[in-house]
């Protein structure tokens, strides 16, 4: 397994480009087996494991896929599929493979989809996938850890989730395209990621209105055409980055970039004292020279993103004073803060909130990344600490940020991937 071995101290400086956004290409990868006819062409798909794992999952259900990594360039023909079941050898590896279920059972009436892995964030159940299904008609079996779907036909109708379901609202919104008849979905996840696949799938003929808000309707039809579709920029990488040009006092300009997908992160940010710069496609960020503390809750969209919960928290572990991160999504989300407590953090937990008082300086030491969005505020931690700093696990990182400490080195950080 690889580790990133860090030398902390160094401010970041330079210019950074971001990459597609990694939440917003899955579903539009799994999108093209809706396609009877054509190549689907995805643009600026980054280079990613998990990118890779969803690939694998189309080619083992019969698409022929064609990848340029250096054109960063994906054809995908879905014409003659010889299985509906995705494995789970392959869906263990990352929950989004568990998004393949809605276009195989809207195009083929059946799949067999095991019951997704991915990282290990507390309970993160697909029952509302699977009740939203059913709703459509479906006929829903569980056999031995695969889930079992068949229908004669999709038929819309009301869906309203509990709460907002990212990979929930993607899944049903790709299955109600094909249904026959209006499907209204009630309380609809309004991440960017879900807009950016709902205008694919329109792109393609879908009809699809109120993406980005809690309604969405869906008016099905026969047949969906091939497109060539460029994604959204990943916010979530920009918004790391952001924060790495923070934690290190830096001053980093990132290309690829939409401001409105980062507000929430862009406000907390100037809480703690940045100064950011931002226009159509381009931020630039100043770190202070010492953060300020910061009161934060994670929220669904628009609210502050849980996948950065792990980066602000490195963040706030150098403040100047007390900060109070509360994660309201996942339950399981501070695994990251005992290694944060290795580098010399002072945080406490109780229940969903972390009390974090602030320390001048971090101490290098070795730790481990529990999940890509940990194992990113791990790596942020070692970039401020004093002396080195070794995160393992690196594995869990490049599912999620491609060539990570390639972009950081060239900002000027003294960043290295070892093999131990």
């Amino acid at each position: 397994m690889d580790k990133f071995v860090i030398e902390g101290g160094k401010r970041l400086s330079g210019t950074v480009q971001i990459e597609s956004s990694k939440n917003a290409v899955l579903p539009i990868l799994a999108a093209s087996l809706l396609v009877e006819k054509g190549e689907t062409i995805i643009n600026n798909v980054p280079n990613l494991v998990d990118v890779d794992t969803m690939l694998k999952v189309l080619e083992h259900l019969g698409a022929k896929v064609k990848r340029d990594k250096v054109d960063k360039k994906v054809v995908i023909i879905a014409e003659d599929l010889k299985s509906f079941e995705a494995p789970y050898d392959l869906v263990r590896k990352m929950r989004a493979s568990f998004l393949v279920l809605g276009p195989l059972l809207a195009r083929f009436k059946q799949a067999k989809v095991s019951l997704p892995g991915g990282c290990v964030l507390g309970p993160r159940p697909v029952n509302f996938h699977l009740s939203g299904f059913a709703r459509l008609g479906a006929k829903i079996d569980e056999e031995r850890g695969y889930v079992v779907a068949s229908c004669d036909q999709l038929s819309g109708n009301v869906i309203c989730f509990d709460r907002p379901t990212h990979t929930g609202t993607e899944n049903i919104l790709m299955a109600a395209c094909l249904a026959s008849g209006r499907t209204t979905i009630i309380n609809a996840a309004c991440d960017p990621e879900v807009v950016d696949l709902a205008d694919f799938l329109n792109q393609m003929g879908a009809k699809i209105k109120g993406a980005g808000t809690s309604t969405i309707e869906i008016d099905g039809v026969k047949k969906l055409q091939a497109q060539e579709y460029t994604p959204i920029p990943d916010r979530l990488e920009a918004g790391t980055f952001m924060m790495a040009a923070c934690i290190t006092k830096g001053y980093v300009e990132l290309k690829n970039v939409n401001f409105e997908h980062l507000s929430m992160v862009s406000l907390k940010l100037r809480e703690m004292g940045a100064e950011i710069e931002e226009n159509r496609k381009k931020i630039k960020i100043k770190g202070p020279q010492r953060l300020k503390p910061v009161w934060v809750t994670t929220y669904p969209h628009p609210g502050f993103p849980t996948d950065l919960q792990a980066s602000i928290v490195a963040l706030a572990s150098v403040a100047s004073g007390t900060s109070q991160i509360r994660e309201t999504v996942f339950e399981d989300r501070f695994t990251h803060v005992m290694e944060l407590a290795r580098l010399g953090a002072d945080i406490k937990v109780s229940g969903d909130r972390a009390t974090i008082n602030g320390m001048a300086r971090l101490k290098g030491a070795q730790v481990m990344a529990s999940d890509i969005r940990a194992g990113a505020g791990l790596t942020l931690a070692g970039l401020a600490a004093d002396g080195t700093t070794e995160v393992l696990r690196v594995y869990h990182i490049d599912r999620g940020y491609g060539h990570f400490e390639e972009k950081l080195a060239k900002l000027g950080a003294e960043i290295k991937r070892v093999k131990s």
